[in-house]
Order: structure tokens, then sequence, then C-alpha cells
């Protein structure tokens, strides 16, 4: 917001590996086989890592990312690109 100094953006991941994912399976092979369909829908091959997305927030936080606002940033592999 223009004069407040304030700047607002949406951080949209795609899958991450945690153990709240983790946790939607019954059991671990089940577990395992979720998150390999999942990291076969994402173009980059595998799924994401939690401090991937905290170095996104951790750059969003800087001056370095001071001209960016109103944006929608996916980190997700390029999932949403296909």
């Amino acid at each position: 917001m223009s004069g407040r100094d304030i700047r607002v953006n949406t951080i949209s991941p795609g899958p991450i590996t945690t153990p709240g994912l983790n946790g939607l399976a019954a059991d671990e092979a089940g577990a395992a086989q979720l998150r390999e369909t999942l990291a076969g829908i994402v173009p980059l091959g595998r799924m994401g890592r939690p401090e991937e997305v905290a170095n996104l927030a951790l750059f969003l936080a800087t001056e370095q990312s001071s001209f960016i606002t109103g944006t929608e940033i996916f980190i997700d592999g390029g999932a949403k690109q296909v």
C-alpha cells in the first residue's frame, strides 16, 4: 500500500514433503505411493522441500523484493504451467 510501505504477495506451493502429507496415507507404503504420484505430476520430477518455500518467504520479507507486490508466486516445480 502506497505510503504505508506495505507489500502484499501470495505464495502458492505445490506438493511439499511434510509430515502432514505423509499423514494422509494409511501406512508408509501408501505414503510412498502418494509421494511418487505427486512427484510424477511435477515437471521437475520431485516434490518440494519446506526450506524452499521458507527461502521464498524470506526473500519476500527482504529489501531484495522491494518492487514486488500484488503477485502470486507459484513454488511448485512448474506444475501450474502444465
